[in-house]
Parts: C-alpha cells; sequence; structure tokens
C-alpha cells in the first residue's frame, strides 16, 4: 500500500535509529527522550532490541524522527 504522506514509508527502525544518532549524538537523544538504552552504554544493535520490544519508546523515536527530519 502506498502511503505518500507518510514520512516514515520505507524506513527501517535501524535507519531511523542510525540518522538520529548522527544528527544529536546518543547524549542529546537521550536528553530528549529518556531511555536508559540512550544514556547507559548505548549502541545501535541494543537499543534496536529494546524499541523492538517496546511500542512506547519506538513511538517516541519515531516521532522525533518526523519532528526532526520533516520540518515543511
Amino acid at each position: 500500500m502506498q502511503q505518500p504522506n507518510n514520512p516514515l514509508h520505507g524506513k527501517t527502525l535501524e535507519t531511523i535509529l542510525t540518522e538520529l544518532v548522527a544528527h544529536y549524538g546518543w547524549g542529546e537523544l537521550g536528553y530528549r527522550i529518556r531511555i536508559n538504552c540512550f544514556v547507559s552504554d548505548p549502541s545501535i544493535k541494543s537499543s534496536l532490541k529494546f524499541l523492538r520490544k517496546t511500542q512506547w519508546a519506538r513511538t517516541k523515536v519515531e516521532e522525533l524522527y518526523v519532528d526532526t527530519f520533516n520540518k515543511a
């Protein structure tokens, strides 16, 4: 199904997280979204594992991505 207005369409969670880390860094990301895996010994792999199991955290990451990279 096409979703032309969905800014997350075609983006994997790994891509979203990698772009956010590149933009903010782990410290700022951990400040903006209070998730332990962003603050304590952060890595893409451990964060993905947590985000795939935890819907509220994934939602926050996706919302930050949209707010950051999809300004009109």
